[in-house]
């Protein structure tokens, strides 16, 4: 009767787990299918054993030899096709599923042409029936052969199957049990009910993603995809709008710096190149952010001089004092390596925004820009400090220091520019860089911002490094060189032509990609500068248009406001040889025309 009670239980598991899978639409999966067969042989294997009981009892009429014959050959192909599936979840490729379920499907029919021809025996014991003889044997020894595959596959595969091997483990362990109960006592079989637990078990690890929660992801993440598209299209056109009038205003702005003006004139042109870098300060800080959320900013380590480094942010920091009442002092190791390997760009990017922040926060007193180091091995930790006599932090507000868009006691600090993006983009890049960031400060009195940051020491650079090369702009003679200019902005033409008049080149400006196409027939120059954002020809496609030319050679240089990230990597790959960002950075623009002068 207890046989009775365990059988039908496992087949109630079964319908239960069936009902289950079959409730919902699912991902058609290899893997899935392999499940799926195995819950439907085990119910029919668990209808047909039934029947033995119901047969052996003598409760149905039916012939004995017929129906035990069925149920070796449902155990045996329930065995076939668990093996089908651990070997599927060990292979994890997709175009040799249909080979491994070709094999085996041939093994298991070799394997059961042995059951039409042994004998059965049926015996009973104490009232209880079974079967036993030559076919029960070889059915032993095949389940015997299943696991030792089972085996194998998982010990092989052990850390790739993952958790998928738990069920495939639980089977071995079981049926090793179960195989070992049977030999002792014959009257006992569990198999199917063994079988049942597996397949239950492995219901929780096999991939089972439900249609509907697909789909709905999808749905997310076309969303998404959507939305981050329309972001990098506002940045885009946001960078361009902004950063071509302060083209003009920088470009402009610098060019008067250089004539013969008043001393107050002087002044006030300084004062509008400062408001212009702010306001470029601000752009370059959301682009900065955007690249720090979407994981595109990337860490791009180089040779260079630590002492250039340090001298080009004591230039950048006087140059933003000013002429407040404030002490700079400096506090370099001198024993700290003359090379090291790193992002110096970033390492920059991080002091220098904790010096502009130590300016503007600081009415009097003093800032120190101190630089000391510990050297392991071939690894350098630079240890920065900035400390300042400015207005501090409160202890209760430090937390919300390197939060986006967050400035502190903005009601005592009104007239100080800033977004509060400063600090933010500090901390992200110094994570980035694997190093560590602390505050320190006395509300008030002032703060102390310390950064610690491994890089490598360089015995000696493998390119030369130009330690005594000058923030100011040099002098460059490009005499006899013709440059093509490229705008539809009128202004930016102007810009142009002004910085690159001290070059002594001949510069020949157009303010279309037609124009540009149509003076290349019957002219010839040593280096064209060509914006992108241009209406009805595009520079991309000036460009490609040009190069039709099999025997078109001139450089082109994309000088665009399209500025965020990956654009010089995508204009490089349009066919373009370099790539300038507006505003025009007049050191960029010499270095530039000096490269291909001829």
């Amino acid at each position: 009767m207890s046989n009775y009670f365990l059988l039908f239980f496992s087949l109630l598991i079964n319908l239960f787990i069936l009902f289950i899978y079959f409730s919902k639409k699912r991902i058609d999966l290899f893997e899935n299918k392999m499940y799926i067969s195995l819950a439907l042989c085990n119910t029919v294997c668990l209808l047909v054993e039934t029947l033995c009981n119901l047969c052996a009892s003598n409760i149905l009429s039916i012939d004995k030899n017929i129906i035990v014959r069925l149920f070796l050959i449902l155990l045996l192909l329930w065995g076939c096709i668990l093996t089908i599936y651990t070997n599927v979840i060990s292979t994890k490729k997709e175009e040799k599923y249909n080979l491994i379920l070709f094999s085996y499907l041939i093994v298991f029919l070799i394997l059961i042409i042995p059951i039409f021809f042994l004998h059965i025996d049926f015996l009973s014991f104490d009232g209880l029936y079974y079967a036993n003889g030559e076919a029960i044997n070889y059915i032993v020894l095949v389940a015997s052969f299943y696991i030792l595959i089972n085996m194998i596959l998982i010990l092989k595969n052990y850390k790739e199957i993952g958790k998928k091997k738990l069920p495939i483990i639980a089977y071995i362990f079981l049926m090793t049990i179960a195989i070992s109960i049977h030999n002792i006592d014959p009257t006992i079989s569990a198999i199917n009910a063994l079988e049942t637990f597996v397949i239950l078990f492995m219901y929780f690890t096999i991939e089972n993603p439900d249609l509907k929660m697909i789909e709905q992801l999808n749905i997310a993440r076309d969303q998404a995809e959507k939305a981050n598209h329309a972001k990098t299209d506002f940045l885009s056109n946001m960078s361009h709008e902004i950063r071509t009038p302060l083209n003009a205003i920088i470009g402009f702005s610098e060019a008067l710096m250089e004539e013969d003006i008043p001393p107050s004139a002087k002044e006030e042109v300084k004062d509008i190149i400062m408001a212009s870098d702010n306001l470029l300060e601000l752009v370059n800080g959301i682009l900065d952010i955007s690249k720090l959320e979407a994981n595109k900013l990337e860490i791009v380590n180089t040779e260079y001089s630590l002492s250039k480094v340090l001298n080009d942010l004591v230039v950048l920091t006087k140059a933003r004092i000013g002429e407040k009442p404030l002490e700079f002092r400096t506090n370099f190791d001198p024993s700290a390596p003359a090379y090291l390997y790193g992002d110096y760009a970033r390492l920059k990017q991080i002091v220098l925004n904790l010096l502009t922040n130590a300016v503007k926060y600081t009415k009097e007193g003093y800032i120190e820009f101190k630089v000391s180091t510990v050297k392991k091995d071939d690894i350098c930790r630079l240890i920065i400090s900035v400390e300042d006599t400015g207005i501090g932090i409160q202890n209760d507000k430090i937390d919300k220091l390197f939060l986006k868009f967050e400035r502190l006691d903005l009601d005592k600090n009104i007239t100080i520019e800033g977004t509060g993006l400063g600090l933010a983009i500090t901390k992200k890049l110094v994570e980035l860089m694997q190093g560590k960031i602390v505050v320190q400060s006395d509300y008030g009195h002032g703060s102390k911002f310390t950064v610690a940051i491994d890089q490598r020491i360089i015995a000696s650079p493998t390119k030369p490094i130009d330690e005594d090369k000058a923030l100011e702009i040099e002098e460059v003679d490009a005499s006899g060189m013709r440059i093509l200019v490229v705008d539809d902005n009128k202004i930016n033409l102007k810009v142009a032509e002004r910085l690159l008049k001290d070059t002594k080149a001949t510069i020949t400006c157009v303010d279309s990609g037609f124009a540009c196409i149509e003076l290349l027939k019957n002219n010839t120059y040593d280096l064209i500068l060509m914006d992108d954002m241009m209406p009805k020809m595009s520079g991309v496609e000036t460009l490609h248009k040009l190069k039709e030319d099999p025997n078109f050679a001139i450089p082109t240089i994309a000088m665009t406001a399209n500025a965020i990230e990956g654009m010089k990597e995508k204009y490089l790959s349009e066919g373009f040889e370099g790539y300038l960002s507006k505003p025009v950075n007049r050191k960029e623009l010499n270095s530039t025309v000096m490269k291909y002068k001829k």
